[in-house]
């Protein structure tokens, strides 16, 4: 079962309970991908065990008390300690408070947030009993009142024919359909749902100026978020932070929006962008280099063997430049690995093995593992940790080529972690065949960029010169889809690790060191020409700070 259940997670307590078994793992893997439910409704859809089944291994396995709630066992005096939206949004119902302890019926008992909170908005010590849902809700309706079909939105930018429609599909499908035409129509360049507790604060973003839109009572948020994840395609992924991309049409024109999701305690934080359909770079030639740097990236994909680094904040970022690199290389007749989530989606035909969940001592024996398969090239999506990036000169010295990506911020950055990965290991100088760091940044669209006069703590973050008075920022017209933007510019420095490199890096005492000597050489470039972005005002400041400073 390794590797697909985390350790503690409802699918590794039912296996160790002996309740399902690896086959029925996979399958509720699948379900809960193409249904977009939740792993123990999953399970129970399929037929494969019974809620009854759920609750019985939870409590055997914790060991907490399972029981069967009845009108009779519930203290009201307890019950008016908890309000009726929060009980609804964790599904608890308090029991019996007795001095200082309160003891409730909870469906999910891994929800360390739902007995955290209780403990917060009582000011009571909570144990925690195990309940069936349906019986949750039974008593939730005798001691609370029948509970409203609405999903708790309220808000005085929508007529309230709207309201109404929004709040009549607990799904939160309507809720969003609604959303995206706000964002529409209202020019927003994102706009952020925001948990706080038993309530969900709406904020959008037009101009650099964040205005509240709406509170959500929290009840049914978790349903909204599942839907998002459905209809963004990031069921299953149980990362801190995911993005996907969302389709809507409006009068006939078909709009993108990028969906951001951050995994917090209890909820998750969802911003949605508009965003241009500008597809990424089919190769090189896309990503607008000068004939210089075109030329250094052409010369490094000639290399058969040793280790060529590529380093961005962002790892799509990173995997895109490692798909292309493979695709430059000419891989035909090799056999290439591809270790990552996110390579491969360049229609690169070659095998992936995930490294999703892995420690970085797993990283190690997998990166070890591959290479007693003998590939041609192993591609690694993250080395970024000390020992996988060990692993991956390891295998460089062998004879292999090893693509790695390290979540590096910037050049210097990025030299500064090969200086220090060299005392893991001290072949890296003359395996690395040379590093590619890479900072998209989104362009400002032409036909609706302002422009304003930044304030003096502004100018002084940015580091103006006094001869640029005016920088731009994003609007949003129908020409950029709302978004503010037309497209990424990419910004790359292609560094050859030739002898006078090696010779440098081997005297270098730190990255910002090596780096000006690469400056003053022509090859550290990229930080300078995202300033001189800023300064023709093709970027704005928010996206300069983001993508470029440090």
């Amino acid at each position: 079962m390794e590797g697909l259940m985390k350790e503690g997670s409802l699918g590794s307590i039912l296996f160790k309970s002996q309740i399902i078994t690896e086959g029925d793992i996979a399958a509720a893997l699948e379900r809960q991908k193409a249904a977009g439910c939740r792993f123990g409704e999953a399970l129970v859809d399929l037929g494969i065990v019974t809620q009854e089944d759920i609750d019985w291994a939870l409590a055997n396995q914790l060991d907490i008390p399972y029981v069967r709630l009845k009108e009779e066992m519930i203290d009201r005096e307890a019950v008016s300690l908890v309000p009726v939206v929060f009980a609804r949004q964790f599904n608890l119902v308090p029991l019996i408070r007795v001095g200082e302890e309160l003891s409730i019926a909870l469906a999910d008992p891994l929800n360390r947030t739902a007995i955290v909170e209780t403990e917060r908005i009582t000011g009571c010590r909570v144990t925690v009993s195990v309940a069936l849902l349906r019986e949750i809700r039974e008593m939730q309706e005798i001691f609370y009142g029948p509970a409203t079909a609405t999903f708790g939105f309220s808000s005085d930018r929508f007529p309230a024919k709207t309201l109404a429609a929004m709040n009549a599909d607990t799904s939160g499908a309507a809720f969003l359909n609604y959303l995206l035409l706000f964002m529409v129509q209202n020019r927003l360049t994102s706009l952020s749902c925001q948990p706080l507790g038993t309530t969900v604060r709406l904020t959008g973003r037009r101009g650099g100026i964040a205005r509240e839109v709406g509170c959500l009572q929290a009840t049914y948020y978790p349903d909204f978020v599942q839907h998002v994840r459905k209809t963004a395609r990031l069921n299953g992924t149980v990362d801190i932070a995911a993005k996907g991309i969302l389709g809507y049409r409006h009068k006939g024109h078909n709009a993108r929006f990028q969906v951001l999701l951050l995994r917090g305690e209890g909820s998750e934080y969802v911003t949605l962008k508009p965003q241009p359909f500008v597809p990424p770079p089919a190769s090189i030639a896309g990503l607008g280099l000068t004939a210089e740097k075109e030329a250094a990236f052409h010369a490094l994909a000639t290399v058969r063997h040793g280790m060529v680094v590529f380093s961005s904040r962002d790892q799509e970022e990173r995997c895109r430049l490692i798909d292309l690199f493979l695709k430059e290389s000419n891989p035909s007749g090799k056999t290439v690995l591809l270790l990552g989530d996110y390579l491969g989606h360049a229609k690169v035909p070659f095998p992936r093995i995930s490294l999703r969940h892995l420690s970085p001592q797993e990283k190690h024996r997998l990166v070890m593992a591959a290479l007693e398969h003998d590939p041609d090239v192993i591609a690694l999506e993250d080395a970024t940790d000390l020992q996988t990036l060990a692993a991956a000169a390891t295998a460089a010295a062998r004879g292999k080529l090893v693509l790695a990506g390290i979540a590096g911020q910037d050049t210097p950055d990025t030299l500064e972690h090969l200086l220090h990965a060299r005392h893991r290991h001290y072949a890296i100088p003359t395996v690395v065949r040379g590093v590619i760091s890479c900072a998209a940044v989104a362009t400002l669209c032409s036909h609706c960029k302002e422009n304003y006069s930044p304030p003096a703590d502004e100018r002084d973050l940015l580091r103006l010169p006094v001869d640029v008075q005016v920088c731009f920022r994003a609007v949003g017209c129908p020409a950029c889809n709302q978004s503010g933007y037309q497209g990424d510019r990419y910004l790359l420095d292609v560094i050859p690790f030739d002898a006078r490199m090696v010779e440098d890096f081997t005297a270098a005492q730190g990255g910002e060191e090596l780096a000006r000597v690469l400056e003053e050489r022509g090859l550290c470039r990229a930080a300078a020409e995202g300033r001189e972005l800023l300064y023709a005002g093709d970027i704005s400041p928010d996206e300069f700070v983001a993508s470029i400073l440090r």
